[in-house]
């Protein structure tokens, strides 16, 4: 009989100190620092504010048309229900009426964001550059361009982006470039000559960080470092 009594009290013990601790990550998370900002919505306010003014309504979620925004879950342990990118997986098409923003009932999503330049998530950075398809004149085939596939893929939008990845096959890759959805793209990012003879990409000041080229990068060269900018990270490279 005692040992069955300490038995139930090892259990709700241990129940009881789960349960506080989680309660305290859920209260606490969405004000917690992370070590490293993650990439927000287009016209996301800085991240105290954002964090502050948001509230983790997912109406964002709920109108992209591209399936990208997520919510952060208790796991994560920060910003707990804020909408976020996670640019490898699914990149953000700057929508031109941002209905992102549009749905945002506080303004966590400015609503003073009117053009596609005006964007400020963060910027691309080039990694591992000789895995570059582009770079070491390699063509582009089905299993390069799979990953799109996964998504939900159930709008005009999302099939029209598979039709302009697919029309790459068999050709030297130049995606990051080509798939950018700037109104003027070859202000953000052109490919420039290879040491090889083939092309390779390069990011200019004009890139906003959505991460459509990170996404659909065949070799996952291309990378976002969210909020900050292209002067910010490139002169302090």
């Amino acid at each position: 009989m005692v040992k069955l009594q300490r038995r139930k009290f090892i259990q709700y013990s241990s129940l009881g100190a789960l349960s506080l601790f989680a309660g305290f990550g859920a209260l606490s998370s969405p004000y917690l620092k992370a070590s490293k900002f993650s990439l927000r919505p287009p016209g996301a306010l800085e991240e105290d504010k954002f964090l502050a003014s948001c509230i983790k309504c997912g109406q964002c979620v709920q109108v992209c048309p591209y399936h990208t925004l997520k919510l952060f879950d208790i796991f994560q342990g920060y910003g707990v229900g804020t909408p976020y990118v996670e640019a490898t997986n699914r990149g953000c098409y700057l929508c031109e009426a941002f209905p992102c923003v549009l749905a945002c009932p506080t303004g966590s999503l400015s609503h003073d964001l009117n053009k596609q330049n005006e964007v400020k998530m963060g910027v691309a950075v080039v990694r591992n550059l000789d895995k570059c398809l582009g770079f070491n004149k390699k063509k582009v085939d089905k299993k390069s361009i799979s990953a799109i596939y996964k998504h939900k893929n159930t709008n005009e939008q999302e099939q029209e982006l598979i039709k302009k990845v697919e029309s790459f096959e068999g050709k030297n890759c130049t995606i990051c470039a080509d798939v950018c959805p700037l109104p003027n793209p070859l202000d953000a990012i052109i490919m420039v000559d290879s040491i090889k003879g083939g092309k390779k990409p390069k990011i200019l000041d004009a890139c906003v960080g959505c991460g459509a080229c990170a996404e659909l990068c065949p070799t996952n060269v291309i990378e976002i470092e969210a909020r900050i900018s292209y002067e910010e990270y490139y002169q302090n490279a």
